[in-house]
């Protein structure tokens, strides 16, 4: 990968002014991602930029306008070298993730969630998924607890507990289809709602055995849009809360971001390694995270894929408070 460069206002100034065809950026270019100075993005530049098919990262302190403009924010360009080669590696998935959520400023939280479940499914027959997906073939399918999901209603409070530590609660079919169950069930209720998780992990994600095995994407949105957590997790938002320990990854940091209320302990992190597999994340994270820290530190945490601990969480607004024990109500 060649040293990557910032251009400055003159520079990208020149680039527009030659009109390069749309073509020059993003997958199969020698340009998988532009890295231009915070200062270089004005509101003439600022359409340009955001019609690029690929990830625009502004180097240096961004006021909010040349925000706007840009998909990540960085201090320094060493800062983007992990980024870089991730996108590199990953260059669909890349434009795909910046691309919606470039558009998911204008969209309700409920069409987020329909549009993620759009651009999910549609990499999952990618040529960066099909590619895990060979690598990966060898992968066990989950044993996973019975049940997976613990229910107490104790007066006005319906806890719900992902009860699978073997699996480190990872979301499975059957962890997703009892969570969907419970959720319902917490929407004929009227009082607080709690979740938590045994073990050392709050959620490792979705089961990575499982993915892909919907033979078409129309199917996959379909049932997704049927058996989804996340739909009603955001209707549950303003009464639920949340409590992670260990690692909340993927899935597992998607729901716990719908939390009305989410505390973490010390030793939580969270991290979005969907790229890895060429995916963007799919659970309800670019609602949820999004709707927390913002599109830049999203898409900041799926192209770096990096791990966010908790004081890092917490300065962000990822979660609301680091404390252990007993979790207090949203609100």
């Amino acid at each position: 990968m060649p040293e990557p460069e910032a251009l400055d206002r003159q520079a990208l100034a020149a680039l527009i002014a030659a009109q390069p065809p749309a073509e020059a950026f993003g997958p199969d270019s020698d340009t998988p991602a532009l890295c231009i100075a915070a200062t270089a993005i004005t509101p003439a530049t600022t359409r340009w930029l955001r019609a690029l098919p690929c990830p625009v990262i502004a180097i240096g302190p961004a006021t909010p306008a040349q925000a706007r403009g840009c998909d990540v924010m960085l201090p320094d360009l060493a800062s983007a070298h992990p980024l870089l080669t991730n996108i590199t590696r990953s260059p669909i998935t890349a434009m795909a993730l910046v691309q919606h959520l470039r558009a998911s400023c204008t969209l309700s939280l409920t069409d987020t969630l329909t549009a993620e479940s759009f651009a999910y499914a549609t990499l999952q027959h990618g040529p960066e998924f099909r590619r895990w997906q060979v690598q990966a073939a060898a992968l066990s399918p989950l044993s996973p607890a019975d049940p997976p999901l613990q229910i107490e209603h104790s007066g006005k409070t319906l806890r719900l507990t992902l009860a699978d530590p073997c699996n480190h609660n990872a979301i499975g079919t059957r962890m997703r289809d009892a969570l969907c169950e419970a959720l319902d069930l917490a929407l004929t209720v009227t009082g607080p709602v709690q979740l938590t998780a045994l073990g050392r992990a709050f959620s490792t994600g979705g089961a990575v055995a499982e993915f892909g095995q919907v033979g078409d994407p129309a199917t996959a949105h379909w049932l997704r849009t049927l058996r989804l957590p996340a739909t009603r997790l955001a209707r549950l938002a303003p009464r639920l809360s949340v409590h992670v320990q260990g690692a909340a990854i993927g899935a597992g940091a998607e729901i716990a971001a719908f939390g009305g209320r989410v505390t973490a302990s010390n030793n939580a992190w969270f991290q979005l390694p969907e790229l890895r597999y060429g995916l963007i994340p799919g659970a309800g994270g670019t609602a949820s995270i999004a709707a927390r820290i913002g599109r830049h530190r999203t898409a900041f945490m799926a192209l770096s894929m990096a791990r966010i601990p908790a004081r890092t969480a917490l300065a962000w607004g990822l979660i609301d408070a680091i404390e252990g024990g007993k979790i207090p109500p949203p609100g």
